[in-house]
């Protein structure tokens, strides 16, 4: 009885562990609802969205399932070979014996590694292009997302979609899905090749199997838990970074610096905390998956000792020095796949849940799209209407009501109000970045609704008050619509708007350096460039947002001789603050909370002495006057 106390001492061991973490699966159980970490998307359906990504590649994931098949060849015998060798060994036996089997062990490494290589550069490429056409559809899905989405999700949270949650999605079939079918078969592999040298050994090795199953679902999770508060933290920290690093010159304006570091120090130690749990982990289950490789291996050295020395046979098998030698290695490379099948299981969660993070964005249907039946607007003169238009961001709070008028083609028409009147709200109806509610609104007699939106944005030269210039050259930032136009060309666009001035003093002239968001030129500078930018692109209607409210007097003269230049090229729509700027134009609507109060040219209304009036008092009255009206 006394030679069995081992084997139950092992079991004792293994047994108290396996309590410990049945325990703790109980206690993550009822946590379940709580911790959240289940997805809405049931895998099944990811992974049918996800075969899309994979058909076209069906055919070289064949390949590498075959070269695969090859590349597992060494796992399952090699032990064998060296099981034979130890035999061999023990008795005399001819040297080209021993060199035919060291021949063989030798071409199976050989072939193994070489099917790796391939299998390893034919799953990076298609991993590649999977990961490729992935961020190349969501870009142009976000791209087509309307002002009002896009405003709602947070930039970091894009960037982390398009950049982390992809890469893991490649991750996955890069590394993981072969991976964990590659150690399927060396299982399999192993246990009939185990099964075959020995049933008492395999039986053994077998009785550990449980364990490592109720180790494995324990530890799915605890991982799956620590995995998405690692995903959280990171895509918090990203949306954090992109908002605060774009506005740090506010942050530095209003000596913000310490509390925004506490604020990040606080998210940074959330996703430190988080990633601690993820490592702690993975420390508690590799230790645990090695104590029962390390009992499995002290059972076999007890069993195949007691049984060589005894001589013991059983089913007809006996245990010999090679038995055991083999049995050793193949305990290795049988408890090698199962720990890695129960990580690269929790990488497949992690790469499944980002494919859900990524599917979720994909879901997003744009508000804004083409009627099914839409048509190409080739070219139009330029006449507007708007015919009874209501519209509202929030339900229930009209910002436009009932609001009616018409715009002749060629005509300069200006738009005056307070702020929040609705004044840009109405050029961006415009260009259909917003559908309204009720009324129409027609181009040329045409509803915009009943035209392509890409179409109508072509016709269309927006010039808003903040310029967004991308990183480049001056050169790439006016051909955003259109390529292959001559310099003679784009230098003609800026002499028309009054941008050759500096643009003729600079170093590299069209090719100087545009920085992020063009802060190495002045807000003037920039304005000046988007007037050029529009007018390369010859649109029938052009719309100034607020053009001129962050410019110096000197450039806004500039700006007055460009407006009157660009004024002979099509329809003008001009939102200003600044009644010089608007005083030329043949049209003036002033908005007053949603409504046309007044219309008229900029004499016709000063006549009336409204609302006009009184804001043209305000801005050019002298002080005194002012004061009194403010009063």
């Amino acid at each position: 009885m006394y030679e069995l106390y081992p084997l139950l001492l092992v079991g004792g061991i293994v047994g108290f562990f396996s309590l410990i973490f049945f325990i703790a699966y109980l206690g993550i159980r009822r946590q379940k609802e709580a911790v959240g970490f289940d997805r809405n998307m049931k895998d099944g359906e990811i992974i049918r969205r996800l075969l899309y990504y994979v058909k076209p590649h069906v055919l070289s994931l064949a390949a590498v399932l075959l070269v695969m098949l090859f590349s597992i060849a060494y796992d399952l015998l090699s032990p064998m070979i060296i099981g034979q060798i130890e035999e061999m060994i023990k008795d005399d036996f001819p040297m080209s014996r021993l060199l035919a089997a060291v021949a063989v062990y030798a071409g199976i490494l050989i072939v193994s590694l070489i099917c790796t290589y391939i299998q390893a550069v034919l799953l990076q490429t298609i991993g590649q292009r999977i990961l490729s056409k992935i961020r190349e559809d969501l870009f142009v899905h976000i791209e087509s997302l309307s002002h009002e989405q896009l405003n709602d999700i947070p930039v970091g949270k894009l960037v982390t979609r398009v950049t982390n949650d992809t890469n893991a999605i490649s991750l996955m079939f890069t590394n993981i899905l072969v991976t964990l079918v590659k150690n399927c078969f060396v299982i399999i592999g192993v246990l009939a090749a185990m099964l075959c040298l020995n049933y008492l050994l395999t039986l053994m090795v077998l009785c550990f199997v449980p364990f490592i199953v109720l180790f494995t679902v324990v530890f799915r999770k605890f991982s799956r838990k620590a995995y998405r508060k690692v995903k959280d933290g990171t895509t918090d920290i990203n949306t954090f970074l992109s908002e605060n690093l774009s506005g740090m010159k506010i942050i530095q304006i209003f000596n913000k610096e310490k509390a925004k570091k506490a604020e990040f120090d606080r998210k940074n130690i959330a996703l430190g905390k988080a990633k601690k749990e993820q490592i702690f982990v993975f420390g508690i289950f590799r230790p645990l998956v090695y104590m029962l490789y390390i009992s499995s291996v002290l059972c076999l050295l007890y069993l195949g000792g007691r049984g060589y020395i005894k001589n013991i046979y059983f089913m007809g098998q006996t245990i010999g020095s090679g038995t055991v030698v083999s049995f050793y290695l193949y305990i290795s490379k049988f408890f090698n796949p199962i720990q890695s099948l129960a990580e690269q299981f929790n990488w497949l969660q992690s790469a499944l849940a980002s494919a859900e993070k990524i599917f979720t964005i994909f879901d997003i249907k744009p508000k804004i799209q083409d009627a099914p039946d839409a048509k190409e607007l080739v070219q139009i003169k330029g006449d507007i209407e708007f015919k009874h238009v209501w519209f509202y961001y929030v339900p229930g709070e009209w910002v436009l009501k009932d609001v009616s008028f018409k715009v002749k083609a060629g005509q300069m028409v200006a738009f005056v109000g307070a702020t929040g009147s609705g004044k840009s709200t109405i050029l961006s109806l415009i260009c259909r970045n917003y559908d309204i509610q009720k009324g129409q609104i027609l181009i040329d007699g045409i509803d915009i609704k009943t035209v392509k939106i890409s179409s109508l944005r072509r016709q269309l030269g927006q010039m808003l008050q903040d310029v967004f210039l991308f990183s480049g050259t001056i050169r790439s930032n006016l051909l955003l619509r259109k390529e292959g136009v001559p310099d003679e060309e784009l230098m003609d666009a800026c002499r028309y708007v009054n941008a050759d001035r500096f643009i003729e003093k600079l170093p590299a002239r069209l090719d100087e350096e545009v920085r992020e968001r063009g802060n190495n030129f002045s807000a003037g500078q920039r304005q000046l460039l988007s007037f050029a930018r529009t007018i390369i692109h010859k649109p029938a209607v052009m719309i100034l947002d607020e053009a001129t409210a962050n410019i110096d007097t000197e450039t806004e003269i500039l700006i007055q001789e460009s407006l009157e230049r660009m004024a002979n090229i099509g329809t003008m729509l001009i939102v200003a603050h600044r009644l010089s700027t608007i005083r030329h134009a043949d049209r003036i609507l002033m908005i007053h909370l949603g409504e046309i109060v007044e219309e008229g040219t900029h004499e016709e209304l000063l006549e009336k002495k409204g609302r006009y009036y009184e804001l043209y008092k305000m801005q050019y009255a002298d002080k005194n006057e002012k004061e009194q009206i403010i009063n």
